[in-house]
């Protein structure tokens, strides 16, 4: 089957590109990232940079067709200033410095080796000294800058993921020598596998009479980790912290495997990147440390964070000097934003205050019109359908067991299933309950998340509730295998439940012409929503079938819904025998696993 044909401008927004191919932006902007481009949806891009997406999104890209000769004078100015435009964007391309996201259990002593580089370098260069730690910072290594993540884990560094944005291009993952792998390390390299950047191994505390580097390079290798010295392609680098032994050569690593990738930005586009972290300063205001990923972010810029927004008035570096602009990988401290936003949104500068608070209004009522309609994002349904419509080509899953026993004969069970070219992609897989981390992973990898016998964390349910991510628990491994076998073939359909979502009771009824009866009611619990599912209940006993709410009023005004403690008029479709006393019960079919 031939992909269809889409023609494409010589340049053109995200957004419009989006609207070529029927796509929703995020995707757009996810696919771009993905291919190392950072534009928010208003930015342009070039023919070049839009063909690239949309072959990877399963479309055909061709050209516009140029116009007639006997155009205007301004399409032919038009045309030859977006020539100029295409070269100029190619040619603003430069390289940035590497991003290196440090990820390990909580012991093995992460922030320790990054407080020594970052001391150790500041000693050796130009700076007197740190006065001030912003949760991110720069070092120099032979010429060459890195710029160093110093988020509190994987969960910040997947946080990103989940909205979007690439948050490193190298993953430092720190193991402690007398500890090895631990299950915290575990969920970390599920975390820096699933977003597809490379692994350097910094094995820590190697001075300690109980380190063992020979055991950790042997755990290292039974996860996939194989060591480079035993032909493998992950570097593992012996350091510590204690003794500042290792660090040259850790440096080294990272410049070694970041020379082979093609790392660059435009920093005369406009700024855009990422959240890092956001605080209230009694005596300062609002706080937001911000990785600028691409463009430069000047002082002066307004820009847009997730719900928050505002003109930046000051800027600061990790060591708390005033600057004035931030390139490419460069974290800064701003000042200037109207609220806290949350670590890991995606922040982009916008035209003026007006158009920035219009994103924000936007935003805030895409998010109401999600919460209206809650339900997974991606369910096990949803794999076989996925697949035919090439959005994916393997079932992402997050195993969690009870014990080892069964979750290895689970893991070899699903890694053995394949449909067509439909296969099984495990992220994870673990002893212990589903927890919070989980479902962030599960969220930012679109995974399905599977538990053997084991129970779900409150925390864990609430982020899948909100997050939109399938959380399935088994008693039986059978039962387990044979949903994921049927998933990949198309064969596990959908179970639907009726679930209610509010109740009225009736209080007078009154009788208008050409209309029939109304239920003057007052909500006891929950809502009344307009076009919903509802039936009569008098004396415990339902009175008819289902009939759908056809008008609903407060103070002769048409609403969408009421809530509790409010009065209300309900008309029902085929229903016209109201009493008082009746209670209406309102409900919603909503699809369950």
């Amino acid at each position: 089957m031939t992909a269809k044909a889409v023609e494409v401008p010589s340049i053109l927004t995200v957004r419009e590109l989006a609207e070529l191919i029927d796509a929703s932006p995020i995707e757009v902007i996810k696919e771009l990232m993905s291919n190392g481009i950072m534009a928010s949806i208003n930015q342009q891009i070039d023919y070049d940079t839009a063909a690239l997406i949309i072959a990877e999104m399963g479309y055909e890209p061709a050209p516009v067709r140029l116009a007639e000769p006997e155009e205007d004078e301004d399409a032919r100015v038009t045309a030859a200033w977006r020539r100029v435009y295409e070269k100029e964007a190619a040619k603003d391309l430069v390289s940035r410095p590497a991003i290196v996201a440090v990820l390990g259990h909580v012991d093995h002593g992460k922030t320790s080796l990054l407080d020594v580089i970052r001391h150790t370098n500041v000693q050796a260069g130009e700076y007197g000294g740190i006065t001030q730690h912003i949760g991110a910072y720069q070092v120099q290594h032979n010429g060459q800058k890195i710029t160093f993540l110093d988020t509190p884990g994987h969960e910040a560094f997947t946080a990103m993921r989940a909205r979007g944005a690439q948050g490193a291009d190298v993953a430092i993952l720190v193991v402690a020598a007398d500890d090895g792998i631990m299950p915290q390390t575990r969920e970390a390299i599920a975390h820096a596998q699933a977003a597809k950047v490379p692994i350097i191994v910094a094995v820590n505390k190697i001075d300690l009479p109980s380190a063992n580097l020979e055991r950790v390079k042997q755990q290292l290798a039974e996860i996939g980790l194989v060591p480079d010295e035993w032909d493998g392609d992950t570097l593992v680098v012996p350091v510590s912290a204690k003794l500042q032994a290792g660090l040259e050569d850790l440096l080294e690593a990272i410049i070694l495997v970041t020379d082979g990738m093609d790392i660059t930005a435009n920093p005369k586009a406009p700024a855009s990147g990422t959240v890092l972290e956001g605080e209230l300063d009694p005596r300062r205001g609002v706080l937001a440390t911000l990785l600028v990923q691409n463009g430069t972010l000047k002082v002066g810029d307004v820009i847009v964070a997730g719900l928050a927004c505002g003109k930046i008035r000051a800027m600061f570096d990790e060591r708390g000097k005033r600057v004035k602009q931030a390139e490419p990988s460069t974290p800064v401290q701003v000042m200037g934003l109207d609220e806290v936003p949350v670590a890991g949104e995606l922040f982009e500068k916008a035209e003026n205050d007006r158009t920035a608070r219009a994103i924000v209004q936007e935003r805030l009522v895409a998010a109401e019109e999600a919460a209206a309609q809650p339900g997974p994002a991606f369910t096990l349904e949803d794999a076989f359908e996925r697949f035919m419509a090439g959005e994916t080509k393997e079932l992402n899953l997050i195993i969690k067991s009870d014990v080892q026993g069964t979750l290895e004969p689970i893991t070899k069970s699903l890694n053995d299933l394949k449909v067509s070219d439909l296969k099984v992609n495990i992220l994870h897989a673990e002893t212990g309950s589903i927890t919070d981390s989980d479902v962030m992973l599960a969220s930012a990898s679109d995974a399905i998340i599977l538990g053997f016998q084991v129970p779900v964390d409150p925390a864990a349910q609430r982020r899948a509730d909100s997050e939109g991510v399938d959380i399935r628990t088994y008693n039986i491994i059978y039962k387990l295998i044979e949903d994921v076998e049927q998933a990949l073939q198309g064969m596990l359909a959908p179970v639907y439940e009726d679930v209610r979502i509010g109740m009225a009771e009736v209080r007078q009824v009154f009788h208008i012409r050409r209309v029939g009866q109304v239920a003057g009611s007052y909500v006891r619990d929950g809502e009344i929503r307009r076009g919903a599912k509802a039936r009569v209940v008098r004396n415990r006993q339902p009175l008819q079938g289902d009939s759908k709410i056809s008008s609903l009023k407060r103070f002769e005004e048409d609403v969408r819904e009421v809530r509790a403690g409010f009065e209300c008029g309900i008309g029902l479709d085929n229903f016209n025998d109201f009493q008082e006393g009746d209670i209406i019960e309102c409900y919603v079919t909503q699809r369950v696993t």
